[in-house]
Formats: C-alpha cells, sequence, structure tokens
C-alpha cells in the first residue's frame, strides 16, 4: 500500500526545505516523526505536519481496501521538494534606486509505502 502526502505553495526557500527532507528520506515514518520533532530548521515544523498526514492517509487507504494497518512498517520511500512561484516585492535602495526582495515557495511532496510494497531498488537505501 502506497500513500501520498503535498502541500504546496509553502513560505519556505527550497534549498532551506531540501536540508530538512535529505534528513528523513528513506527512514521509518515513525523515526521520521521524531527527527523532525527535534529539528531546529523552520522547515521541520511543515515538514512533521506532511509526514504526519501522509500517515494519516495511508491509514484511510487502508482502512477503505479493508487491510489491516501498521503505523511502524511505512517507509518514506520518495521526498522531494519543487521550487513554487516566486513573489517579488521591492524595496527602496539609496538614491532613488529600487532592489528587488525575492520571496520563494516551495512544493514538497512525500510518499509513504508499508514494507513488503517498497520497491527492490529502494530497498538499499534506508
Amino acid at each position: 500500500m502506497e500513500a501520498k502526502a503535498k502541500v504546496r505553495y509553502l513560505r519556505v526557500t527550497p534549498q532551506k526545505a531540501r536540508r530538512v527532507v535529505d534528513l528523513i528520506r528513506g527512514q521509518q515514518a515513525t523515526e521520521a516523526l521524531a527527527v523532525l520533532k527535534f529539528a531546529e530548521q523552520s522547515a521541520s515544523d511543515p515538514v512533521y505536519k506532511l509526514v504526519a498526514s501522509g500517515i494519516a492517509n495511508a491509514r484511510q487507504t487502508a482502512d477503505k481496501l479493508g487491510e489491516s494497518f501498521e503505523e511502524d512498517e511505512l517507509v518514506i520511500t520518495q521526498a522531494f521538494v519543487d521550487e513554487g512561484p516566486t513573489m517579488r516585492r521591492f524595496r527602496p535602495r539609496a538614491q532613488g534606486r529600487a532592489g528587488r526582495i525575492d520571496k520563494r515557495t516551495s512544493h514538497i511532496t512525500v510518499v509513504l509505502a508499508s514494507g513488503d510494497d517498497i520497491p527492490a531498488d529502494r530497498k538499499g537505501n534506508r
């Protein structure tokens, strides 16, 4: 069984979000939640909520299919960050000029799978 969770237009730069997502890729979902809870980066809070949402999505999918659900068997098989649209703002600078401020956004996707559904090429990457 596979479950997916996405967050879009998150007001965190993709570079900072990738640092957090790299911490949890390939880990068990419960371990990933523990790592994110104590990570000091500001992006760890929304990624924590995203992984928790993925676990809830997996529980819903298992209930709908009538399968047994074990939260400890879920593994993060894929986790990636894409760049969202950039909001451009302008600040006044010296001598009548304007400086551009880029406020970047991210799209983060997490895919969870139970232990028996993990592809063979992903099993060695834990």
